[in-house]
């Protein structure tokens, strides 16, 4: 199953809000991204059902190893941007969205180099 760009926004979400030790449930996923519950509940089962996420029996959401690597690439393109944009003077609330708006169609091979050249400049 291939993600769409929607698909890569929750797993990555999954991951920030897993960061503070905190369970995070669907509602949490929601409140976080600004969708609604019937929205949330559709991806989260379409996420599932692609092996992405896991629930347990209280309701809280797990990546599984495939929807781990692909929330980290996401996660590391969108901080990796987001420096960049910092360190050309966009500001940071303007460096974030944007870097989300570009994280998920940028190819390999052009984030690798601006990975390198943001690791270059320290």
């Amino acid at each position: 199953m291939h993600l769409q760009e929607s698909g890569e926004m929750y797993l990555e979400t999954i991951l920030v809000l897993s960061k503070s030790g905190k369970p995070v449930r669907s509602i949490d996923v929601g409140e976080h991204m600004g969708f609604s519950k019937p929205s949330v509940s559709r991806a989260i089962s379409l996420l599932k059902a692609g092996g992405y996420v896991i629930t347990d029996k209280e309701g809280h959401l797990s990546l599984t190893a495939q929807g781990l690597d692909i929330a980290e690439k996401i996660y590391e393109r969108h901080t990796i941007l987001s420096k960049l944009l910092m360190r050309l003077g966009v500001s940071e609330s303007v460096a974030t969205e944007d870097a989300c708006k570009v994280e998920h169609d940028l190819s390999d091979e052009t984030f690798e180099a601006i990975k390198r050249h943001v690791s270059e400049k320290g």
